[in-house]
C-alpha cells in the first residue's frame, strides 16, 4: 500500500519533476535537456556490443562517479568481457563517466522512480545486478529489481542518523527498501546498525570500510600534475585550491585570499565552483573585485592572483598541483564534499565545520592531522597565512593526509569479493 501511495504522489507532482529537470535546471545546464527520454526509461537497446546481460551500478552524480571508478576499472580487470552500464543524475555525472571511462562502459540517466519508467528501464536492460552507490534508493526501482531476481547490492553504503529518522518517518516504504536488498557493504559498524535497525536482516550487512579511500593518483595524473606545479610555479608561490564552492562560499573564499595578498602578495587561488552553471557568476564576482584572475578554459595562465577552475574533471589533479587545499561546501551548510582527492596526492586539507557529508572520513582525517577546520572566512585566512609562512606545517599536513588514505585503503577488494558472488557465470 506504501508503495502505491508514493507511486501515485510522484504521479501526481510529475508536472513538477518535468518543469523543474527540463525549465529550471535545463535553463541554467542545457545538460539536463540532453537524452530526455531516458528520464522515463526508454534506453537504447544497442548499448552493449553483445547480448550479454549488463552489471548496472548507479552513480548519483560526480562524487560517486568518481569514487566508484577505482572499483569499477578493477571489476573490468578482472572481467574483461563484463557488459557494464554506469547510470547517473546529472549531466556532470554524465561527463565525469565520459571522462573517467571513454568508451569502455554504457552510459545513461536512472530514470525517475515512476513504477513504469523504472520497470521498462529494467525490461530493456535486463541487468544481472544492480549495484547501488552508497544511498540512492528508489523504491520502485529496487522493488522491482526484487520482483525480477535481479540482486540489488548497496555499496559504499553510508546512513546519518538524520537520514534514518527520515526513513523512519516514511515505514512503510522504508521496509520495502530493506526487503530489496541482497546485500549491503558499510562504511562502517554505525552505518550497519543503522541500515539493520530499520529492517534490514543482519545476515544482509557487511561493514567493508569506505571505497572513497581507495584512490590512488595514476602515472597519467602524476603527469599532469607536475606539469601544472611548473606552471603554476608552485615551488615559488603558495597556491592553494578551493575546490567544489558553492553560493555564497565563493564570496568567503575570494574574501579570505585578498586577506592572504596582504601577507604574501605572491600567492594563487584556484577557485573550483562545484557546479558548471556557476562558473560565470563567480567569473562575474571577479571582475567587479580588486582580483587579476583568468580562466582556465582559455588555457592563457599569466601570473594572475585567481584562476578560475571552470572545466570539468581536472580537479583531482588541481588538488595535486596545490600546498593546500580547502574543500567546499563546509563554511556553508551543505555537509561538504570528498577530501580524499587532495589528500591522496599528499595535499593538506581546510575544511569548514559543516561535513557531515562526509562524517565516516573527516574524523579519521582530522585525528591523524591531516585536515584542520576553520570556523568562517577571517579563521580560513588566518590558517592560510599561517601555512604560507610555514612551509614544514604545510607540508606535514599533506603527508599527515595521504597517510590517512593509505591506512585506510582495502574496500575495493572486500567489495569485489561481494560482486563476484553475485554475478551470473559465463555461458
Amino acid at each position: 500500500m506504501a508503495r502505491i501511495f508514493y507511486s501515485l504522489a510522484l504521479i501526481l507532482i510529475s508536472p513538477l519533476i518535468v518543469f523543474y529537470l527540463y525549465v529550471l535546471r535545463g535553463e541554467k545546464n542545457k545538460g539536463y535537456r540532453a537524452h530526455f527520454k531516458e528520464r522515463f526509461g526508454f534506453i537504447s537497446k544497442h548499448l552493449f556490443n553483445n547480448s550479454a546481460k549488463p552489471v548496472v551500478f548507479h552513480c548519483a552524480s560526480v562524487g560517486e562517479v568518481l569514487a566508484a571508478t577505482p572499483l569499477i576499472k578493477a571489476l573490468q580487470k578482472q572481467h574483461p568481457q563484463l557488459n557494464i552500464l554506469i547510470t547517473c543524475n546529472t549531466p556532470t555525472g554524465r561527463a565525469q563517466i565520459s571522462e573517467q571511462f571513454k568508451n569502455n562502459v554504457a552510459c545513461c540517466y536512472l530514470p525517475i522512480d515512476f513504477a513504469g519508467s523504472s520497470a521498462r528501464f529494467l525490461k530493456r536492460v535486463n541487468p544481472q545486478a544492480l549495484c547501488i552507490l552508497e544511498t540512492e534508493l528508489w523504491p520502485n526501482l529496487m522493488a522491482i529489481s526484487h520482483k525480477k531476481n535481479i540482486p540489488v547490492l548497496v555499496l559504499n553504503a553510508r546512513l546519518s542518523e538524520k537520514s534514518q529518522q527520515g526513513y523512519q518517518k516514511v515505514a512503510g516504504l522504508t521496509h520495502i527498501i530493506m526487503r530489496s536488498i541482497s546485500v549491503l557493504a558499510s562504511h562502517n559498524k554505525n552505518d550497519a546498525k543503522r541500515f539493520i535497525e530499520l529492517g534490514l536482516p543482519p545476515s544482509k550487512s557487511h561493514v567493508t570500510g569506505s571505497i572513497k579511500f581507495d584512490i590512488t593518483p595514476s602515472n597519467e595524473q602524476l603527469t599532469k600534475v607536475a606539469n601544472l606545479k611548473a606552471e603554476y610555479k608552485t615551488k615559488e608561490r603558495f597556491v592553494w585550491v578551493a575546490g567544489s564552492t558553492h553560493p555564497l562560499e565563493h564570496e568567503m573564499i575570494l574574501n579570505a585570499h585578498q586577506q592572504l595578498l596582504k601577507k604574501y602578495p605572491n600567492a594563487l587561488l584556484v577557485i573550483a565552483p562545484r557546479h558548471p552553471e556557476q562558473f560565470d557568476k563567480v567569473a562575474d564576482k571577479l571582475t567587479q573585485s580588486p582580483l587579476s584572475f583568468s580562466r582556465r578554459s582559455n588555457n592563457n595562465y599569466q601570473n594572475e592572483q585567481v584562476l578560475l577552475a571552470d572545466t570539468l574533471g581536472e580537479l583531482q589533479c588541481l588538488y595535486g598541483a596545490a600546498n593546500v587545499s580547502y574543500i567546499g561546501g563546509s563554511l556553508i551548510r551543505r555537509g561538504g564534499h570528498n577530501p580524499l582527492e587532495a589528500a591522496a596526492f599528499s595535499v593538506g586539507v581546510i575544511t569548514g565545520p559543516h561535513t557531515y557529508n562526509f562524517d565516516h572520513i573527516y574524523p579519521e582525517l582530522i585525528k591523524l592531522k591531516g585536515a584542520v577546520v576553520v570556523e568562517n572566512t577571517d579563521e580560513l585566512a588566518k590558517q592560510l597565512i599561517n601555512l604560507s609562512q610555514n612551509t614544514k606545517a604545510c607540508q606535514s599536513l599533506g603527508i599527515k593526509a595521504q597517510q590517512c588514505v593509505v591506512k585506510n585503503q582495502g574496500a575495493i577488494e572486500k567489495t569485489l569479493t561481494i560482486i563476484n558472488q553475485y554475478l551470473e557465470p559465463k555461458a
